[in-house]
């Protein structure tokens, strides 16, 4: 199958997309092994890898079997510069537009910026948002940032649009692993009524209905992690919604 590239999905052609977040720490080789045999049967659109605590060295073995076994490309999802891994296809170069912490806005983009010049790797400059949705996640808690309050879908479309302004190619509404809530469709519209470019969600996403409300509300590519790794069926479950959409899509056309 044709590489299928992230850079190919401008909102305009309607078409919604499917991300597997996978999170080395929370991985064997033999649960990494099953959700491939489950995304070779089941549309997948890319998978990311990484995690915003990375405490074991599974990594670069989790992209070794996803570039063996399936075709799917494979996307760095980094919480610092030392995430890094060639073998993939390509990196979400997160810029946390939502906080304050320079490091993360730009800081670790400095430090990784020789490294991905020398590289192969596609880098998707992306304007990273983190969504209060109930509890304090890893993610606010290692870049020391308050995320963006759930109830204030103004504050999110102004944010998501200074990032497009700034130059940022995607823009990233996450509420988190292990959200208590995911982030309300309200914000998704909001933003994806601001800015041209694809809008990405994830965190919370646990159930058929909650993914969606996010595809409803506009959101391009929608990303589930924590709960395929609880229940890896609702792997099925989401390809099936997202392959729902575009087929009516190319039924209407």
């Amino acid at each position: 199958m044709p590489f299928k590239d992230l850079r190919h999905t401008p909102h305009q052609t309607g078409r919604k997309h499917f991300a597997v977040l996978l999170d080395p720490d929370n991985l064997t080789e033999a649960s990494c092994l099953h959700l491939i045999t489950l995304a070779a049967d089941h549309s997948v659109d890319f998978f990311f890898v990484g995690g915003s605590l990375i405490t074991t060295e599974n990594q670069a073995g989790i992209i070794r079997l996803l570039k063996e076994h399936t075709s799917t490309p494979v996307i760095l999802f980094p919480s610092n510069s030392q995430h890094i891994d060639k073998a993939a296809d390509g990196i979400l170069l997160l810029s946390l537009i939502s906080g304050r912490n320079p490091d993360f806005l730009i800081g670790q983009h400095v430090l990784a910026a020789p490294t991905l010049k020398a590289s192969k790797l596609r880098v998707y400059p992306t304007g990273y948002m983190l969504i209060d949705t109930g509890r304090q996640t890893t993610a606010s808690y290692m870049s020391g940032t308050i995320p963006i309050p759930y109830d204030k879908p103004a504050i999110a479309a102004c944010t998501a649009l200074a990032g497009e302004l700034l130059g940022l190619r995607y823009i990233y509404l996450d509420g988190g692993s292990g959200a208590h809530r995911p982030v309300a469709p309200e914000m998704i519209a909001a933003v994806r009524e601001a800015v041209d470019v694809p809008v990405v969600v994830g965190g919370g996403i646990n159930t058929t209905e909650k993914a969606k409300a996010a595809l409803e509300a506009g959101a391009d590519v929608i990303v589930i992690g924590n709960h395929i790794e609880k229940n890896p069926g609702f792997l099925a479950e989401v390809s099936s919604l997202v392959s729902s959409y575009n087929v009516a899509l190319d039924v209407h056309r």
